[in-house]
């Protein structure tokens, strides 16, 4: 096997976290007064930091701090509860494992949040560690989360991002990371590429048989 590590993005690669996120920030921009008419622009909302996607609304300052306040008003109450697995997603994680994978979720979703979630669809017990943001300023970013997690790995040669959005990809460059795109999630596969995606794939028995060298 070329990799012996696997870092997994969360939100719309292991999860399908799109729902919650979505009707959160369509939640937020409703009490802010912003139209939101087209439906598909709160995927942007699905992979990247808050402060980036309301962004793209034109909020800045004291207005996006308010709309991820907003955000996490509706999230923390129901929202993050609005996600489910993928569909043989587990199964995929156990045959990676017995394969002999390490793996460790890398998110630049709240850390605390993301083990909640984990844990509660008993995929915790797959992975060697759990990281993401931090409420301090240490981890904001996906940059931040894999140079966290890289710095307790020897081997980096042997590290491959897993990971739905063009995110995923910019900040696995940016540490040296070879990024495997999925196609089941919420990103634009265009961008992936033109970010440097090293492989996409279509299903999880695809992404295994890439993993086996196949």
């Amino acid at each position: 096997m070329k990799y012996k590590t696997l870092f997994w993005d969360l939100d719309g690669t292991l999860t399908d976290s799109g729902p919650g996120i979505m009707k959160s920030a369509a939640y937020a921009l409703d009490k802010l007064g912003i139209e939101h008419d087209a439906w598909e622009k709160m995927r942007y909302f699905v992979g990247p930091p808050l402060v980036v996607s309301f962004g793209k609304f034109g909020l800045a300052g004291e207005k996006n701090d308010e709309a991820i306040r907003l955000y996490r008003e509706r999230y923390h109450e129901t929202g993050m509860w609005e996600n489910e697995p993928y569909p043989g997603i587990e199964e995929l994680l156990q045959k990676c494992v017995d394969a002999g994978f390490h793996m460790y979720v890398a998110t630049s979703k709240p850390e605390k949040l993301s083990k909640e979630i984990i844990a509660k669809f008993g995929l915790d017990k797959y992975f060697d560690e759990i990281a993401g943001a931090t409420m301090g300023h240490e981890r904001e970013t996906k940059e931040d989360v894999l140079r966290y997690l890289m710095d307790q790995i020897p081997e980096k040669d042997s590290i491959v991002m897993i990971g739905d959005t063009i995110y995923d990809v910019e900040g696995a460059n940016k540490v040296g990371l070879p990024t495997i795109g999925v196609r089941w999630g919420y990103g634009i596969e265009e961008d992936m590429v033109q970010a440097g995606v090293k492989k996409m794939v279509d299903t999880m028995d695809e992404l295994y048989g890439y993993l086996m060298g196949k």
